[in-house]
């Protein structure tokens, strides 16, 4: 099984316009809600793919409860710690005119001391059942950066993969962590560096330094181009084809996941990248956020270019 950890849903929703006009009233041609967050993106993803995923992290109000009707992915378990602040929103406007698409992303309501001791008590409770973890996204307000870290070595004391997806302090204290991988995209790179990274050799530099660090796996998430992975095997690039985007949004989450059923099923390094590039390239092609068709993934996965560099 995989647990998924997501401390900060929402109920994502996207519009799809014919142009994007700031400070003009609009229409959408197309609406969407999808129960969200970068976690919740990994277990639809996971699940679709065939994997036992239980999702966790704090839900509440009104909104929380509409979060949990929306999952309707059937060996995808629901194990929310409730708190009382309402579920927050994000919002996904995608131009047709362009083909770009621009994100408001509500913060979300704070949690207490007494509400990451419930989840704790819940994460522990399921951990045994579990062999990977993915904690993915923001915190909470209320949620110190280390948070993070707690979980990993939670996981790790009992021989749990861990997989980690955020940026910032929450990324840098959870490093310390030792993750078995984690999956920064180039602007969180240079973030937590604070360098000016810009070719292939800097990020084989970069990860390299984060496994003396102690993460056996760092793969950088390059968008279009793929993902670089830096790992005791090797250095390795991934790289889908040339696509007609749909919806970017949750493609690095799909990449997550892709990585999640990998370590669940004990593929190697160059299957792993190929399944987690070709995932994440099919949630491209399809509008809802998070998801991706059978099909697709089945062609991309004949397509993508794996190379040792």
């Amino acid at each position: 099984m995989i647990i998924s950890v997501t401390l900060n849903p929402s109920i994502d929703k996207y519009y799809e316009v014919d142009e994007l006009l700031p400070h003009q009233v609009m229409r959408a041609k197309v609406v969407s809600n999808t129960a969200g967050g970068k976690g919740m993106n990994v277990s639809r993803v996971a699940a679709l793919a065939g994997e036992a995923v239980t999702a966790m992290g704090f839900l509440g109000g009104h909104c929380g409860n509409y979060f949990e009707s929306l999952v309707d992915v059937s060996n995808l378990n629901c194990a929310f710690t409730k708190v009382r602040g309402e579920t927050r929103s994000c919002i996904n406007i995608h131009d047709l005119a362009t083909n770009l698409s621009t994100e408001v992303l509500e913060p979300g309501e704070p949690v207490t001391a007494e509400d990451l001791a419930r989840f704790l008590t819940d994460f522990e409770k399921y951990l045994p059942l579990a062999d990977v973890v993915t904690i993915s996204g923001s915190l909470p307000k209320g949620v110190k950066p280390v948070f993070y870290s707690q979980l990993i070595n939670l996981a790790k004391k009992q021989g749990k993969k861990t997989i980690l997806d955020s940026s910032g302090l929450a990324l840098a204290a959870g490093i310390g962590a030792q993750p078995t991988m984690i999956k920064p995209n180039l602007h969180e790179i240079r973030q937590l560096f604070l360098e000016d990274i810009s070719t292939t050799e800097d990020l084989v530099q970069i990860g390299q330094k984060l496994n003396a660090k102690g993460v056996e796996y760092v793969v950088i998430s390059l968008g279009e181009d793929g993902a670089l992975m830096v790992c005791p095997e090797g250095v390795f690039s991934g790289k889908p084809p040339k696509l007609k985007i749909v919806n970017a949004v949750g493609c690095g989450d799909s990449m997550v996941a892709g990585f999640a059923c990998s370590f669940q099923r004990n593929y190697t390094v160059e299957d792993s990248l190929r399944f987690a590039v070709a995932i994440s390239a099919a949630n491209a092609l399809t509008a809802r956020t998070g998801s991706f068709q059978e099909e697709d993934l089945k062609n991309l996965l004949q397509e993508v270019r794996i190379q040792r560099l």
